[in-house]
């Protein structure tokens, strides 16, 4: 397969280029010791272009290409690629189209990988989730009973304690918020519909123990804005800026709004609630889909890390400085989503484009202090998942942190692992990847069965 992408834009070019075929590769190459207990496949998805996609390209829109390193026994048994079959992928590559759902916005799958109810599940807002095996193949579009109005969110949450998923999607017409629950057997379980002043982009959200909250920020549609960024938002910060808290037994006329900092989060952190108050952390950018910068943000618009403070019973939200450091792809351990946590982890951004920077970063946020990973010159990593170790079970920092590793002028990819209680120290393991897998979005951590 020939690759015709041109590369005038940045997001075609350099270490955001696709690639133009699918491969396994056995065996890898491992410097250090992977831990016995990390038995299961690293999973990260992005955006692949299959052929030379429009002007102007969006990089959020292009076709989704999920990247799987195995890992089991002390070794990295394989990697493999696959581009989820969406109808235009399948039309494309002479393939019969995956049955289920018809997809309700338009049909990508380029944005998260998630396991839940045994299925690995791939994301984009507005679409309906596509069912992967393990082999990556694309099975179908998820039912979960019956489809989603308005597809799912790319970021639904896991609860910890119940096992139910909780999603959202957005819309460009009345009602134009819906939040979904589905049961731990993957069974829609209710929706319901809540009313926003316009349509906006929320690209993510946060559940609490007794909350759901939303992020009504000024990124609203456009569709004229297609024209000149590719995507379908303007910024609009008139509209301002206001947090939503859905009571989990409520509907959504009961939800509470609260005023809140003027910008954008696409990842917040975690939020918790102690009786009197939510806790919300998360990085902020002060805009987002406006006309300036790769991404719709200049270089001093860049995310800095935040904690949101809720009184209930006042309704006031208070907000605190805890990283002017430019920083995003938020994750946390598992266990604690939902509920009070100590530690988040993210990596640093770049001033210009989003993977410029070479660093990842540990946040205590009881201490208030910042460990960090530098991985040194020319090589800039991506999300990092947590996975937790069954030996320190009870440490909420007892685990791993896994991802992908990119390298100025290679043509490899290294999958690292660090010890999430030693950051700063060496890696445990470097997997090589003998090519080059292109920047993307976000993945996950499927244990094996």
């Amino acid at each position: 397969m020939t690759d015709t992408t041109a590369v005038a834009d940045p997001f075609l070019s350099g270490g955001y280029a696709p690639v133009a075929d699918e491969v396994v590769i056995d065996d890898l190459a491992v410097t250090g010791r992977i831990p016995e207990a990390l038995a299961g496949r690293f999973l990260r998805t992005g955006p692949n272009p299959l052929g030379a996609p429009p002007s102007p390209y969006h990089w959020f829109l292009g076709d989704g290409m999920v990247h799987g390193i195995e890992l089991d026994g002390g070794r990295a048994r394989s990697y493999r690629n696959r581009w989820v079959r969406t109808d235009p992928v399948a039309d494309a590559l002479g393939e019969a189209r995956r049955e289920g759902p018809a997809q309700p916005m338009y049909d990508s799958s380029n944005t998260n990988v998630v396991a839940f109810a045994g299925l690995t599940l791939s994301l984009t807002e507005g679409c309906q989730p596509y069912v992967l095996d393990a082999h990556l193949d694309t099975i179908g579009r998820a039912d979960f009973g019956e489809p989603l109005r308005h597809g799912m969110t790319a970021h639904p949450k896991v609860d910890p304690v119940t096992g139910e998923l909780h999603a959202f999607s957005y819309w460009w017409e009345p009602p134009w918020l819906l939040y979904h629950l589905i049961s731990p057997e993957g069974r829609l379980l209710r929706t319901e519909a809540i009313d926003l002043p316009a349509p906006v982009s929320m690209h993510d959200f946060a559940i609490t123990e007794h909350h759901i909250v939303f992020f009504d920020q000024p990124a609203v549609f456009d569709l004229g804005a297609l024209a000149t960024t590719g995507f379908p938002f303007r910024w609009t910060p008139e509209n301002g800026a206001r947090l939503g808290l859905l009571p989990r037994d409520g509907s959504g006329a009961d939800v509470r709004w609260v005023d809140a900092p003027l910008g954008y989060s696409y990842h917040p952190l975690n939020a918790y609630e102690d009786g009197t108050s939510i806790t919300v952390d998360l990085p902020l950018i002060s805009s987002a889909h406006d006309v300036e910068g790769p991404l719709g943000g200049g270089a001093d618009r860049w995310a800095r890390f935040e904690r949101w403070t809720v009184d209930l019973a006042s309704g006031r939200l208070g907000a605190d400085l805890l990283d002017d450091q430019a920083q995003d792809f938020s994750r946390i351990a598992p266990g604690r989503v939902g509920l009070p946590h100590r530690y988040g982890y993210t990596i640093e951004l770049g001033n210009g484009m989003p993977y410029d920077a070479t660093r990842t970063f540990k946040q205590d946020l009881r201490d208030g202090t910042r460990a960090e990973h530098e991985f040194g010159p020319g090589n800039h990593p991506g999300e990092l998942s947590f996975v937790p170790d069954p030996e320190r079970a009870t440490d909420e920092d007892g685990g791993w942190l896994v991802g992908l590793v990119h390298h100025d002028d290679e043509e490899r990819t290294t999958l690292v692992i660090l010890d999430a209680q030693d950051v700063a120290g060496p890696p445990l393991a470097e997997v090589r990847i003998s090519r080059r897998v292109p920047y993307g979005f976000h993945g996950a951590w499927v244990p094996a069965r």
